[in-house]
């Protein structure tokens, strides 16, 4: 416990988590508008006239109220989910960009038991981090559907469900993070590796799925849901949607990445201990 503190101290009585703040807010902000004209457009499925049946089935599942305030309450969670990360890469590549980790090596000289303090710390940073944009996000997503005469759906229990798999979201995208620095310890490096994974994995697989999809068949299309980041969103639908795997899917597929870093992570530490 001593060790997760000073973890947390580290964080807590530096610029970094105020600056990941004022970086964060616009984004949410952007993201807020956007939800708040999706839904302005599916509260009224009629505007979009004759469809196809396949078109109707889903059109019909996003249209319903629990998914218009789970796509609320989980407001932001695209751009939210990279900050995390890159806080727990932070966590990590910190002590070698500020040259203490030779200090903090000293006093815990058990590399192992450093490594498992600052997952906790990330996770607990990300907990925090979900907590505070949850609580904003009931607000101002029960003031959007109440512009459509929606209710809040708070008696919802797909809509809690979203909102707490968005949660374990948060903490396995953290743990994601301070796996990054353990592997890349170049604070430069290990930032900029894993914006391009989320980023790049996201953009780049529907580009190459869809790609291969027109010359395969339809079924590369679902090799989609293995992609971190659009598995993290597949766990927010506020219902399982047609031709998509269960939301819980995208759950398993997070905690398997979360156990395989920690496993690469944990044996590096322990080797890095005994030379």
């Amino acid at each position: 416990m001593n060790l997760v503190r000073s973890e947390l101290l580290k964080i807590t009585t530096t610029a970094t988590w105020w600056v990941f703040g004022l970086i964060y807010l616009p984004l949410w902000a952007v993201t807020l508008l956007v939800n708040y004209v999706q839904t302005s457009v599916l509260s009224d499925p009629e505007r979009f006239g004759p469809t196809t049946p396949e078109n109707d089935e889903v059109l019909s599942a996003v249209s319903e109220a629990p998914a218009l305030a789970a796509n609320l309450y989980t407001n932001g969670q695209f751009f939210g989910l990279l900050v995390v990360m890159l806080l727990g890469v932070i966590v990590v590549t910190n002590e070698y960009f500020h040259q203490t980790a030779t200090t903090t090596f000293l006093t815990s000289p058990r590399r192992t038991e450093v490594v498992l303090a600052k997952l906790a710390a990330a996770s607990l940073l990300g907990f925090v981090f979900w907590l505070i944009t949850t609580v904003v996000n009931l607000i101002a997503g029960a003031l959007v559907l109440a512009t459509f005469d929606i209710g809040p759906e708070f008696g919802s229990g797909a809509v809690w469900e979203a909102v707490g798999l968005n949660g374990l979201a948060y903490l396995l995208w953290a743990i994601f993070g301070v796996g990054f620095g353990v592997l890349i310890r170049s604070q430069l490096g290990a930032t900029v590796s894993a914006i391009l994974l989320y980023l790049g994995g996201y953009l780049g697989t529907a580009i190459i799925l869809a790609t291969l999809a027109s010359r395969f068949g339809d079924w590369i299309s679902d090799l989609q849901w293995l992609v971190p980041s659009i598995a993290s969103q597949l766990m927010v639908a506020g219902t399982d949607l047609p031709d998509s795997p269960p939301r819980w899917t995208g759950a398993l597929i997070l905690i398997a990445y979360a156990l395989l870093t920690g496993i690469i992570g944990t044996v590096i530490t322990r080797r890095r201990d005994i030379s």
